[in-house]
């Protein structure tokens, strides 16, 4: 038994694996995801073989204005519900409570909840979690308060991005809309800015995809391809590219931008999720040549 179990812990992928025996040896993977999700998605890219290729095309950072934010934060406890669709969302609500010296109590009296691993990131802040839907989508949030008595008597606060130079994407419009039919009073507050980058900044990158030397092309949000696509001239630019989108909600907003995705990744909850379903791409085309 002992034999076994080390030979079945010798054939994991681990960091001592030679290269050349992993999925995404060689393979070079343009990351569009904000710098600060950027560094998670490319260490799992790194896990599977593969050559992470750094170009954020968008930037989450503090919001200018925070009238709104602090109103909200002032009267949390009128508040039943909180809940955040990332974890930008959480890291800048928490941030402006404790600047204000708003105690981290006081969310205690609300319900709270978080999509996937984001829950751990509000845990730590907080301590609690109430909900983390099974699926990892506001479609899945929107299920999960569905099934709770009482729920249209609720009110919800959704701390939500201020989209700045890109068009705002439908995801958080959506989860508002879908809350509305509930009967719920859904009150969405600004709480970081999710903004274009300058295409500039990427000369070298854009070159190399030009040239065909970029395997794949790896977006993590809707945000991501809407500026991605501000920065090239045209479809020729990026046509030799595998497109990758992490989820379906990504999926089906790029293909309505009129990219042609070959890779959806099935688990949406992590990023080595997103990793697996690019690596198992490759392992599949390779055996079926």
């Amino acid at each position: 038994m002992k034999d076994e179990q080390m030979h079945t812990q010798s054939t994991q992928i681990d960091l001592l694996t030679p290269s050349r025996e992993l999925p995404l040896y060689g393979k070079r993977i343009l990351v569009t995801a904000p710098r600060n999700y950027a560094y998670r998605l490319s260490e799992q890219i790194i896990k599977q073989g593969g050559l992470p290729v750094l170009m954020p095309t968008i930037e989450t950072c503090y919001l200018s204005n925070y009238t709104k934010l602090d109103a909200a934060l002032n009267h949390i406890g009128e508040f039943d519900w909180i809940v955040f669709t990332s974890r930008n969302g959480i890291t800048a609500f928490f941030q402006r409570m404790n600047d204000l010296n708003i105690p981290v109590s006081v969310v205690q009296k609300c319900q709270l909840c978080a999509l996937g691993e984001d829950a751990e990131s509000l845990s730590s802040f907080c301590g609690k979690v109430d909900l983390i839907p099974t699926e990892s989508s506001p479609a899945g949030i929107v299920a999960e308060l569905a099934k709770l008595p009482q729920i249209h008597e609720k009110k919800v606060l959704i701390p939500a991005p201020e989209v700045v130079g890109l068009p705002e994407p439908d995801v958080v419009p959506n989860l508002i809309t879908d809350l509305q039919k509930l009967g719920i009073k859904v009150t969405p507050v600004p709480t970081y800015i999710t903004q274009g980058l300058d295409k500039n900044i990427y000369s070298i990158e854009l070159n190399l995809m030009r040239q065909g030397m970029i395997d794949v092309i790896a977006f993590s949000s809707t945000a991501e391809v809407e500026s991605f696509l501000t920065m090239v001239n045209s479809q020729s630019d990026y046509e030799r590219c595998i497109i990758a989108c992490f989820g379906p909600y990504t999926t089906a907003n790029a293909q309505k931008l009129g990219v042609d995705v070959s890779i959806v990744s099935k688990d949406y909850s992590s990023f080595e999720g997103f990793a697996e379903a690019i690596a198992t791409f490759f392992t599949l085309t390779s055996s079926s040549h």
